[in-house]
């Protein structure tokens, strides 16, 4: 699946999600919005991909909203801005927040800058991996702005409080060491995309429906309260004792060969 802004390739049970306007610092504008959006339903339909990586073409992953291009558009970024009554997020979040609600774990491979909506991108992911030398940003700050497509919530979960509200009234820029140092990267390489992919063998090691119910269960829990905690943990478990991919992890493990799993039934 390719699109201008935005391509998918799908090698195995692996999607490599690209942003593909290299020349603009993959500036987000509304072409990749549509992009992202369509990328997310085309990975939730397809149960065989078990582990996305999101990354950006060229030099950077994202240098955020592409202010030239989306701003003269008032009567769309009007209708992208205005929540619908039946979703709680507006078109900017959702095209973020698609990729934390995936039943599949996203791999954000970060390099050069991650600012504004694309450090919200990033966070939306549930790992990152980066260069040491990446630029990092909460850059809405710099326009008197705060961020407002998604990143709070996870910003908030990664980092304790005193330092999100620095990134965020600050608009501070921290280099990828320092992004891991502070939580909001997962892991540090000269190339991201090694341990990206190293993480992906584990992951597509175990059922898929255990997986898609993990990230599922721990995203909600995080969310809730301890009584809506815990019945989640009952139910999701009910349907993992009913997956066949459960079936078949338990007799692999007894057998002590190594499963062969069948498409995901879970999300």
């Amino acid at each position: 699946m390719t699109s201008a802004a935005v391509t998918t390739r799908i090698e195995g049970h692996l999607a490599y999600v690209s942003l593909n306007r290299p020349e603009k610092l993959n500036g987000v504008d509304f072409g990749v919005l549509d992009g992202l959006l369509e990328a997310a339903a085309g990975v939730r339909r397809n149960r065989d991909v078990r582990a996305v990586v999101l990354q950006g073409e060229g030099s950077s992953f994202c240098a955020g909203l592409d202010f030239a291009t989306v701003s003269p558009q008032r009567k769309k970024v009007a209708a992208f801005f205005l929540t619908p009554p039946w979703r709680a997020t507006n078109g900017f979040q959702q095209a973020l927040w698609a990729w934390r609600e995936l039943p599949v774990p996203v791999i954000a491979v970060t390099r050069g800058h991650v600012f504004g909506a694309g450090i919200q991108l990033a966070l939306a992911a549930d790992f990152r991996f980066t260069t040491p030398d990446a630029q990092w940003s909460v850059l809405e700050a710099k326009w008197g702005l705060v961020p407002d497509m998604s990143g709070t919530v996870p910003l908030v979960e990664l980092v304790g409080a005193d330092v999100a509200k620095r990134l965020a009234m600050t608009g501070e820029v921290v280099s990828g060491s320092e992004a891991v140092e502070i939580g909001l990267a997962s892991g540090v390489a000269d190339d991201p995309l090694k341990p990206a992919l190293e993480l992906v063998d584990a992951i597509v090691a175990r059922s898929p429906d255990s997986v898609a119910a993990t990230k599922k269960l721990l995203n909600d829990v995080r969310l809730g309260g301890l009584r809506s905690a815990f019945r989640r943990e009952r139910v999701y478990q009910l349907r993992m004792f009913r997956s066949p991919n459960t079936a078949i992890a338990r007799r692999a493990g007894m057998k002590r060969e190594t499963p062969e799993f069948g498409p995901r039934t879970f999300g």
